[in-house]
């Protein structure tokens, strides 16, 4: 019966085969491969911070308050503009 050997296997067997300094440079690469996967990760929940902050800053709430005014503004207009128009 044929053996299969997993992929972590074959890895071990090609490293076995590599001289030092390709050893170091494979490390080099894993090395790479795990910041940038840490980065991916830091980095979401930064930019999770930052939209939070800028959510809840003052100049923000002002632009939502406005316009939700300006909203209500135009109901207003709209509900006068078909009063005056049933009433003629």
């Amino acid at each position: 019966m044929a053996k299969t050997v997993s992929q972590r296997q074959f890895l071990a067997l090609k490293l076995d085969a590599l001289t030092e300094n390709e050893v170091q440079e494979v490390l080099d690469y894993i090395a790479i491969m795990e910041s940038m996967r840490r980065s991916k990760t830091v980095s979401s929940i930064w930019e999770d911070e930052v939209l939070s902050v800028l959510a809840d800053a003052r100049e923000n709430r002002r632009a939502q308050q406005a316009f939700e005014w300006e909203a209500v503004r135009r109901k207003a207009e709209r509900r006068a503009a078909a009063k005056s128009n049933a009433g003629i």
